[in-house]
């Protein structure tokens, strides 16, 4: 067993909290829906989610949306697990900004004049962290942000609304997933 995995299992009470489960089990959903629609379009997608479901934001109309909301949450319901983890979720984003910062950090430790001279040890040492942050990411989704058992979780209505973002001219295409459980 992985430190990652002891640890989760150290906080199992926290994690299995319903409100926790909840959202760890839409964020599974939320993962293997953008991993379905990557699969179909091309367009770029982000999602957001909570205890009460998910937020995709893609150039996507709702049926499009809804097929690959039920095909995850059946595919996740027959045991494809791995569809609960996204190389691009924000998981692995801070995992690396926390890794690469420490290894600066690390790297620059000690120094007080001539900090450039440390720029080769910094280097080296950011990009050994970035190198380890993926399966370290990818471990802390599979073990902690996301749980890829949906249970019972069923989708309750999904709606389709365009939003203005600050600083641009151009409405983007937002579905909220909202979904429950018991």
């Amino acid at each position: 067993m992985n430190l990652i995995a002891t640890f989760a299992d150290a906080i199992r009470p926290l994690l299995t909290l319903p409100f926790v489960r909840q959202t760890r089990r839409n964020h599974a959903l939320e993962h293997a829906t953008i991993h379905l629609l990557s699969k179909r379009s091309r367009v770029p997608m982000a999602g957001r989610s909570d205890q009460g479901g998910f937020v995709l934001l893609a150039e996507l109309d709702t049926p499009t949306v809804e097929r690959a909301v039920d095909d995850a949450l059946n595919r996740l319901g027959n045991g494809e697990r791995a569809l609960a983890v996204h190389p691009n979720c924000g998981t692995n984003l801070v995992t690396a900004a926390f890794l690469v910062s420490a290894a600066a950090y690390v790297g620059l430790l000690g120094v007080k004049k001539d900090k450039l001279s440390r720029l080769p040890m910094v280097m080296s040492l950011s990009m050994l962290a970035l190198f380890v942050a993926r399966p370290i990411g990818d471990d802390l989704q599979r073990h902690i942000t996301t749980d890829g058992d949906p249970a019972d979780t069923e989708v309750v209505t999904i709606t389709r609304r365009e939003v203005r973002m600050p600083l641009s001219d151009a409405p983007i295409t937002m579905h909220r997933v909202n979904l429950r459980s018991s």
